[in-house]
């Protein structure tokens, strides 16, 4: 209780420190004895005294007006880098503000408050300061209280202002450097008898398909050669010819709304973000859904979406697209009613006697070792 009255005289008033106190036990002491003994000169050391507390208690807090905080945006960063913070004191009068506590409340998940002390900041000057903090887990993380404290100029009250400085802090998942992933490599390679058909033709047909014109090199069938040109320039011109795409994207789904075990959800992130980036290398046309947000694209959109997406979050998206996808999931149940072409990614709990038991053979996939490394499995062929 009177812990919880320290704290609302300090952040509405001021609080005694431990001189404070003192010194107005002896104020108080100087001044019965004037009472009883009718003293002048004691009254004149008790009216000191108490002149001096009040003095003291009025200017801590005028120490705190007119002190603005700055906060540059926060640089994303990835899970186990130290995030890097800066914020700026700025002194708006004409008058050094000193001894200064700075503090930075951040939310619990992510650590326990920072706290920095500030001998001087001069008249109309900023003070800058930058830490870095180090990350553990994926997230978004918001805060916005930073705290500042200070007893300044005798010491006897203390006096603590709050600002509200907002701050956004993305951390994104680890992105595995997959050198090959049959996951994406093998979709939907079944499905393109037709596309393959069509690219078979255009690279045995010889007009109307003729994309530029190159110089003939070793090994180039003579069919391709352009003869009309060749002549023209005294050296043969081979075709390049248009080679088709069946347009098929690769559509990576995280099963966010159907989550088991968070420990393992965690690791179906490291996968989508991974996927998708390897998908990206490839050239790949790659989009990500999850439950709560459908289908999206573009890196730093997943990269966010990805950062913020929660254990059994509401379903507002609605249902699955109905196209050949990557299914990442923790719910054997749901890989019966994949589309046509899908892969799965399988998470199950270590304790299951047969894993593979409710998997669904009809399309490929893998099922995750959760004490197996995670970019080993993902590189592993599809069963």
């Amino acid at each position: 209780m009177i812990n919880r009255i320290n704290d609302w005289l300090e952040t509405h008033w001021v609080t005694p420190a431990y001189a404070g106190w003192l010194l107005a036990g002896i104020a108080i002491c100087f001044f019965g004895a004037a009472t009883n003994t009718m003293a002048g000169w004691l009254y004149v050391i008790s009216g000191v005294t108490f002149a001096l507390l009040g003095l003291a208690a009025v200017l801590p807090a005028r120490s705190l007006r007119h002190l603005r905080i700055h906060r540059s945006p926060i640089p994303p960063v990835t899970v186990g880098d130290q995030l890097t913070i800066e914020i700026e004191i700025e002194n708006q009068t004409n008058q050094p503000k000193t001894l200064l506590q700075v503090q930075e409340i951040l939310p619990y998940v992510l650590g326990k408050p920072v706290e920095t002390s500030v001998e001087t900041i001069p008249p109309q000057g900023i003070h800058r300061w930058i830490y870095y903090h180090p990350t553990h887990r994926r997230g978004v993380y918001r805060w916005h209280t930073v705290q500042m404290r200070t007893g300044a100029p005798l010491g006897l009250f203390w006096c603590r202002r709050f600002r509200n400085v907002p701050a956004t802090a993305f951390v994104y998942p680890t992105v595995l450097p997959l050198t090959t992933c049959p996951l994406v490599d093998e979709m939907g390679r079944e499905d393109n008898a037709q596309f393959y058909s069509r690219d078979r033709r255009s690279h045995s047909a010889t007009e109307g398909i003729t994309r530029a014109l190159r110089p003939y090199r070793t090994g180039d069938p003579t069919r391709l050669i352009h003869w009309r040109t060749s002549a023209r320039y005294g050296e043969f011109k081979v075709r390049e010819l248009e080679v088709f795409t069946g347009g098929q994207e690769i559509i990576i789904c995280l099963d966010s709304a159907s989550v088991r075990h968070p420990e393992d959800f965690e690791q179906a992130v490291i996968a989508a973000a991974s996927l998708y980036f390897y998908a990206g290398r490839r050239q790949l046309n790659v989009k990500l859904w999850t439950a709560n947000t459908g289908l999206l694209w573009g890196n730093q959109v997943v990269l966010e979406t990805l950062a913020s997406v929660d254990a059994g979050e509401e379903a507002a998206a609605g249902d699955r697209p109905n196209f050949p996808l990557i299914w990442l999931t923790q719910n054997p149940l749901s890989l019966g009613s994949l589309p046509a072409g899908s892969r799965w990614v399988l998470w199950t709990p270590a304790s299951s006697s047969d894993p593979a038991q409710p998997v669904n053979r009809n399309y490929p996939g893998i099922v995750i070792e959760t004490e197996q490394p995670l970019q080993r499995q993902l590189q592993q062929t599809l069963k």
